[in-house]
């Protein structure tokens, strides 16, 4: 049950402003820590402001849902949505600098496969990403218990997709509207881009399953209004103001959103590149040196030139390649 959640309780919160905060301060807390990298150039022009952060997760969010898109087998919605939750998340907690969202996104992707019991094995998982798959499959495994740790082991998502079957059930039932159903592609094209937003960090399920049902009717130029108010809530009308000014609310998200530009994306991708923290940089000769301390004992180090699974992989970047 929502209401008694971790999800309500702990990541739910009051308003954009206090998501901004988290995000500005884990952006501060990552430049003051690695301000001697800078090496005397202006720290605006050496690591990520908030703002070319959020653009630059904009486009991994598109991503994410273009990879879920294509995934073979076909992947579940509830999926999509718990990835997207995970990765929401994940950076209120930190930075792109620290971790490159390219990584974040295939392990969010394959942890929500797990809990919501979307039965792939890691090597079919890796399948449906372009590059190394080997290499991958490293990263992939080896930010998992990292993910599920910082979403403080609370993995249980709450979707709307189950609201949305209620409500649908519902006003077949007891409202005048006929077929229901041709409200469905319209609700399914809007979850879609509540996605984009942080509506699932703000907003209740039931609330954005509202608020798809109402935009869909809209859409189809029907109303609503008196099924929500004489119906619905007719046992609770002192639960309609602030169920009315959260479902506005939830529609403008949705509306407002804007797909970044491209151009600044890999302008800013190209500043990361710089600035990212490269104990956790794949790609690194201090991440490979770290995980080979990590796998081996120090009395079997492997000698500098001895085969190793994951140091060993090649330094191109598009050996793990969500985005193509």
């Amino acid at each position: 049950m929502y209401p008694v959640s971790s999800q309500k309780r702990s990541w739910t919160f009051a308003n954009e402003g206090q998501l901004m905060d988290f995000r500005v301060e884990q952006n501060s807390k990552y430049i003051e820590s690695h301000e001697e990298e800078a090496q005397g150039l202006d720290l605006k022009e050496h690591f990520l402001t908030p703002a070319e952060e959020r653009l630059l997760l904009k486009q991994y969010e598109i991503y994410l849902f273009d990879f879920c898109r294509r995934f073979d087998p076909p992947m579940p919605k509830c999926v999509v949505g718990t990835a997207f939750h995970y990765f929401k998340r994940f950076y209120l907690n930190n930075t792109p600098m620290d971790y490159h969202p390219k990584e974040i996104l295939a392990t969010c992707v394959f942890v929500a496969c797990k809990v919501e019991e979307f039965n792939v094995s890691i090597n079919q998982f890796v399948n449906n990403i372009k590059g190394d798959r080997n290499k991958a499959t490293d990263i992939v495994l080896s930010n998992e218990l990292l993910l599920i740790g910082q979403l403080n082991y609370y993995l249980t998502i709450h979707n709307p997709f189950r609201p949305i079957e209620g409500l649908l059930i519902d006003i077949k039932t007891r409202s005048n509207m006929q077929h229901p159903e041709r409200l469905r592609p319209h609700i399914d094209s809007f979850i879609d881009s509540t996605f984009y937003s942080d509506a699932c960090l703000l907003h209740t399920p039931s609330q954005i399953a509202l608020a798809a049902v109402l935009h869909a009717a809209s859409r189809e130029q029907e109303n609503l209004d008196s099924y929500v108010t004489d119906l619905l809530f007719v046992s609770a009308r002192e639960k309609l103001p602030g169920l009315i000014d959260a479902v506005r609310k939830i529609r403008i998200m949705v509306k407002q959103y804007q797909q970044p530009d491209r151009d600044k994306v890999k302008a800013i991708e190209k500043k990361l590149d710089k600035c990212r923290n490269q104990a956790n940089n794949p790609d690194s000769e201090l991440y490979k040196e770290r995980l080979r301390r990590l796998y081996t004992d120090e009395d079997d180090m492997p000698a500098e030139d001895a085969s190793f699974h994951i140091a060993d992989v090649s330094s191109d970047t598009s050996a793990m390649n969500i985005s193509q």
